[in-house]
């Protein structure tokens, strides 16, 4: 069962998250945190605007020639012993993993962090089969023990505080100490021993990656704690989920990339691992590597000028960290794995039209902090008025603006209309879901007289208008 299916959309279940004040503490004290980090790490580079610019260049490049690097990025792949799957979508994707671990004997799998995974609902998928994922990264295992949803791209807990977290490990993690504090080194040992058994059996392992280079069929995985390295390197079987937008043509084109995501993501100059793995080694690691190529909507937005953008992300979570609207509301209120400005534009354009879905492109003020904190030069603004003009395409819109149309095209009936909508607005009341506008406003009144009217009354020097 989908764990977003049911979700309000965005205005419903924002005025819900806008009454919790725990929940915005939380996010007001976590992002001013990770603001100031990067803020920092940025300064140092002098030459941050022309970085920003190569990497936009980079992902367009990579979009560009999309299907040309996805091919070369197979064939590097299959060469170094890996094999390649090509998942249409969230189902065909569920249905490959499931049959790899069923083929290998293991009804438990060992989870590195990944959006991708999240987005098809992968775990959600596997227990339906009665495989059992555990997730490693000590955030999401928050959200799993939790049985919560994401709230952040790079944080997904973040809506959670420490004595909440110790709350959770007393009661769901197997094993806790009874006693233990909210302090962080005894949360995350908490953490470190229950997963350490978890990875000492787990015959299959499952990661998604930030990049994958089509030059050498590279795959990296950038992360903070080990965990990911644990997944990469024990088990016997590797599947790694990954959106076929992640691809980049060159080695030279990741080197700019791995400077620019950590200091957005996590406020640091590199990430403590950085992990690169191709294919199979006999005698090191994994026996078997297979790498799922998803699609998912991916070509649809592809295939839109404007909001092909969005498949520049490389999910910093830069612009959660500075939007207004997220800190107040968090990301459970956007009803989707993918939270923020980023998630507003992208989560539209994957899973299509839908309450939910039509109702982001509004969750913003469109103040713009986001474009100027995306590494690579994402458009979020505009990309926002984009789809809100996609939402609003209805045949209500076409009706109005045909009446328009056809008042505007004769003086006569234009004038008869300005005389109709003076009178309109005087007794203007909206009806439905729209009557709070006007209760709460008062509708300019136009002049009692119009301007071609002044004109012809009024005299000039010669007694003449």
């Amino acid at each position: 069962m989908s764990t977003w299916l049911g979700m309000p959309p965005f205005p419903e279940a924002a005025r819900e998250a806008l009454a919790d004040t725990q929940l915005r503490a939380n996010l007001r004290a976590a992002t001013a945190t990770i603001r100031a980090k990067r803020a920092a790490v940025v300064a140092e580079r002098a030459d941050w605007e022309q970085l920003r610019e190569a990497g936009r260049a980079i992902k367009d490049r990579a979009l560009r020639d999309l299907d040309t690097h996805l091919l070369r990025l197979e064939e590097r792949v299959i060469a170094a012993g890996g094999t390649v799957h090509w998942a249409r979508d969230a189902a065909e994707a569920n249905r490959i993993v499931i049959g790899l671990v069923d083929a290998a004997g293991a009804d438990e799998v060992v989870k590195v962090k990944s959006m991708a995974t999240q987005e098809i609902e992968l775990n959600e998928a596997l227990a339906a089969a009665g495989i059992t994922a555990v997730e490693t990264d000590l955030a999401e295992l928050i959200v799993q023990l939790g049985h919560d949803r994401p709230s952040h791209i790079l944080v997904p807990a973040i809506h959670r505080n420490r004595a909440q977290i110790r709350d959770l490990f007393r009661r769901e993690m197997p094993g806790a100490d009874p006693e233990l504090t909210d302090d962080p080194v005894e949360l995350a040992s908490a953490a470190r021993a229950h997963l350490r058994r978890k990875f000492l059996t787990a015959r299959v392992a499952v990661s998604g990656a930030n990049f994958a280079v089509a030059e050498t069929g590279s795959l990296v995985v950038v992360e903070s704690e080990g965990n990911g390295r644990m997944c990469l390197t024990l088990p016997e079987v590797l599947i790694s989920v990954v959106g076929i937008e992640k691809v980049v043509p060159t080695e030279a084109d990741l080197e700019v990339l791995l400077q620019l995501l950590p200091r957005s993501a996590t406020g640091e100059r590199m990430n403590p691992y950085t992990s690169l793995w191709r294919g199979t080694t006999p005698g090191d690691g994994p026996r078997e590597f297979h790498l799922v190529l998803l699609d998912n909507g991916r070509t649809t937005a592809l295939a839109d000028e404007i909001g092909r953008d969005a498949l520049r992300c490389i999910r910093c979570s830069a612009c959660l960290n500075v939007c207004p609207v997220y800190e107040r509301t968090g990301g459970h209120a956007y009803g989707s794995v993918y939270p923020g400005p980023i998630g507003a534009i992208l989560t539209p354009q994957l899973r299509g039209p839908d309450p939910v879905a039509d109702s982001l492109p509004y969750a913003s003020t469109l103040c713009g902090a986001c474009f100027d904190a995306c590494p690579v030069k994402i458009d979020i603004p505009r990309a926002l008025v984009h789809l809100r003009t996609k939402v609003a395409h209805g045949a209500g819109e076409r009706a109005a603006m045909g009446v328009a149309a056809w008042t505007m095209a004769g003086p006569r009936r234009f004038a008869l209309g300005r005389r109709l909508a003076a009178i309109g607005v005087r007794l203007a009341r909206l009806p439905g879901p729209w009557r709070k506008w006007t209760e709460a406003r008062d509708l300019p009144v136009p002049s009692g007289e119009t301007f071609r009217e002044w004109w012809a009354n009024r005299e000039g020097p010669s007694g003449r208008p």
